[in-house]
């Protein structure tokens, strides 16, 4: 359904822009402007490397006017983190939040600014949302989906969630990963009106069999819904 899809890429936005923000913010201010390149501040140096090496990538193909102005002012020098994160895809920001140490503070402090206490469910999150994405860029179904990735849902202390109890299907469907990017834009952006589009989509078409998709019964009385 094009208008879900529509949707969906509105909340993925909102949830990018937030990410990026955060990630430049926390890590540029506590580690220097160019904490991307720093192999001390990550988990697994080969994927780091693999990380570094598409963010360049990225760097090189991009046609925005900051990143051409730093090509053409500063040739031998390294973009400040806040210049070459900009033009990161969200893919990109996923992996790279990802593969931060563990013990690494930042990383807590940007899992809290996304609303979660602990910062192996955003990149839970953060990796069904990125895999989301791509099957509605490449003109995907989601309808009848299993999804590969999956959001954790028994999440710590959640400010207003959904059910836990999903059945193993559910589980598999786009149904807590649509809940999860609501979840965030609350925090991220708390007036946003996601979540009532979802809702005016779904009562204006009230013969969608929603169970396709995961949604539960009476899914829109559950605290993150109501």
């Amino acid at each position: 359904m094009i208008h879900l899809k529509l949707i969906i890429f509105d909340a993925i936005e909102r949830i990018e822009i937030a990410l990026r923000t955060k990630m430049i913010y926390h890590l540029s201010l506590t580690n220097g402007p160019l904490w991307y390149q720093d192999g001390s501040l990550f988990t697994d140096q080969n994927r780091h490397q693999r990380n570094l090496e598409k963010l360049i990538t990225e760097y090189g193909y991009s046609q925005e006017i900051f990143i051409k102005d730093h090509k053409r002012n500063h040739p031998n020098d390294d973009p400040e983190a806040w210049k070459i994160m900009e033009i990161a895809s969200m893919g990109t920001l996923s992996k790279f939040y990802k593969n931060l140490n563990h013990q690494l503070p930042d990383k807590a402090i940007i899992a809290k600014g996304m609303g979660l206490n602990l910062h192996s469910e955003l990149s839970s999150w953060l990796e069904a949302i990125v895999y989301v994405r791509n099957i509605i860029a490449h003109h995907s179904r989601l309808w009848c989906r299993n999804m590969v990735k999956k959001p954790k849902v028994d999440i710590n202390n959640p400010k207003a969630w959904i059910n836990d109890t999903l059945t193993p299907i559910q589980k598999k469907r786009v149904y807590p990963i649509i809940s999860a990017m609501v979840y965030v834009c609350n925090i991220v952006t708390p007036n946003h009106n996601i979540k009532n589009k979802i809702k005016d989509l779904f009562t204006n078409n009230s013969d969608l069999p929603l169970h396709k998709i995961g949604f539960i019964n009476d899914w829109d009385k559950e605290p993150l819904w109501s």
